[in-house]
This record gives C-alpha cells, sequence and structure tokens, in this order.
C-alpha cells in the first residue's frame, strides 16, 4: 500500500509542525522524565550496553524484585533527537503492574548511519537478555517503532541467543515504510538513497514469528495510520487508532496504569 498521490508528504511526517504545542509537551516529558527519575527508587542507571557514551540504558523495576517482567522501550526523536532522559517517565504505567521497563539510548544520524543505528538497538537488546537471562517485550514510540520492528525482524540464533528472545513488540506511531520520507526535509540528516531506505523499512523484510500490534493516534493523519495498517497487513499483526490522540498525547498515555495501552503491554 503506497502514499496518497494527493497528500503533502512534508505536512504529514511534520509531526512538530501538525501538533501546535508540540514543543511544550516535550518540554513536559523531560520534566516529568527527571522527576522520575530521582523519585525511583529501584532504578539501575547508566547501563553501558556499547561502546559510545549514548550506548547505554536505564531500567526502572518496579520493587526490589528482579524476576518479572520486562519491556524495552526505544524513545523516538526520527532517529536524530532526544534520548533516554526524555522517556523515564514512560515506565511509570507498567511499573504499577510489576513489569520492569528498560530504555536504551543510541547514537543519532548523521553521527552516524541508520543501519549503524539499527545494529546498536540489537546490541542493546542482546545486552538486556544477557543480562537478565529472560525474554521481553520490545515497543517503542515514532522512529522507536521502526526501531521495534527492526529487533524484532532480527535473526538471533545467528547471534548465538534464543529465536523467541523478542517474542511480541508495540510500535507506537511507528515508520515502517521510509521511501515516503525521502520526500521531506525529515530525511536530509539521515543519508539515505531509495535503496537504503528500502532495506531499511521493516514493511520489506520477511515476517517474523514474532508478534507485533501497531498503535497510532487518531488524529494522526492518513500516512501514519497507512504505515501501522501496512506493517499488520504485512507480518499478519494487529493495529488499532486511538481516538483523539496525536504523535504526542498517544506516547503519554504510557504514563497511565488505567491506560488501553499500558494494559496491552502488560497483557501481551
Amino acid at each position: 500500500m503506497k502514499p496518497s498521490d494527493t497528500l503533502n508528504l512534508q505536512a504529514e511526517y511534520d509531526n512538530s509542525a501538525k501538533v501546535a504545542n508540540s514543543a511544550s509537551l516535550v518540554a513536559g516529558w523531560l520534566a516529568r522524565a527527571a522527576a522520575f527519575r530521582a523519585s525511583h527508587a529501584h532504578a539501575e542507571l547508566d547501563l553501558p550496553y556499547g561502546p559510545t557514551p549514548r550506548q547505554a540504558m536505564d531500567i526502572f523495576w518496579p520493587g526490589e524484585a528482579r524476576d518479572g517482567p520486562v519491556a524495552m522501550f526505544i524513545h523516538g526523536g526520527y532517529w536524530q533527537r532526544l534520548d533516554r532522559s526524555a522517556v523515564s517517565h514512560f515506565a511509570a504505567g507498567v511499573n504499577a503492574h510489576g513489569m520492569a521497563m528498560a530504555l536504551p539510548s543510541y547514537d543519532l544520524c548523521p553521527q552516524v548511519s541508520m543501519a549503524a543505528l539499527v545494529e546498536q538497538l540489537r546490541g542493546a537488546a542482546a545486552f538486556l537478555h544477557r543480562r537478565l537471562g529472560r525474554r521481553f517485550l520490545v515497543s517503542g514510540h515514532s522512529a522507536g517503532g521502526h526501531l521495534t520492528a527492526m529487533v524484532l525482524a532480527t535473526d538471533w540464533t545467528a547471534r548465538g541467543l534464543p529465536a523467541d528472545m523478542t517474542p511480541s513488540g508495540i510500535a507506537i506511531s511507528g515508520l515502517f515504510d521510509l521511501p515516503p520520507l525521502l520526500h521531506t526535509t525529515i530525511a536530509d540528516p539521515l543519508g539515505l538513497d531509495e535503496a537504503e531506505a528500502r532495506r531499511l523499512s521493516p514493511l520489506f523484510l520477511p515476517p517474523p514469528a514474532a508478534r507485533l500490534h501497531a498503535t497510532v493516534g487518531g488524529d494522526e493523519g492518513a500516512e501514519y495510520e497507512r504505515q501501522s495498517r501496512s506493517i499488520a497487513e504485512a507480518w499478519g499483526g494487529t493495529w488499532d487508532s486511538a481516538p483523539g490522540l496525536n504523535h504526542f498525547t498517544i506516547a503519554e498515555q504510557l504514563e497511565h496504569p488505567d491506560s488501553a495501552l499500558v494494559r496491552r503491554m502488560v497483557e501481551t
């Protein structure tokens, strides 16, 4: 399924312009994330999983125990902005249900290629498995939704790891078909041509055994809905649209233990 020829792709994908108060929403994330880190009694911070400073993760445990379910959450920012410190508070919802959340940062484009960035997240997942010795849910928002799908599509056995290490994932407002981005200014720092954009698009990869659910805000527009619907159809997964939520407020549902998104995460 391709984008409609009548769509303005720049307008479809420029979330900062589409959501008038996006800057204040992200500023709120930073403040709430810092407060969450400062008050959380059961956090492991700054765990290095790779050689560069940004290749590190935080794990927020729900309590003293270390044997419960775990989700890895990958932040967004169009592969070129933000880090885990902006989304620490997104662990609050699943923590309330006894699930831990691991949040990795990663190097950004254009300092590294997107292919290298994908490999970093695979390395983060491998590190988490080796540290905890268990399977875990993979999730992510926006560019993190793309990276979630790329992690799920990994052949773990080729890396000496269990085939079902990442059995399921939830992609929030994810991007799975990258070539349309080449028609926007968003792609300028990414250094992609058409062939590389297709190679790094989950939509064009063989469907993995892992289960993927894609969710998108009802106010995000036709292209974001198409992205989620297309990957669900191609991979035999599921998708839904959350009425009244935009690209930023849908991610904020992770803060709320009683939200439909958190319930899906803890039940997956």
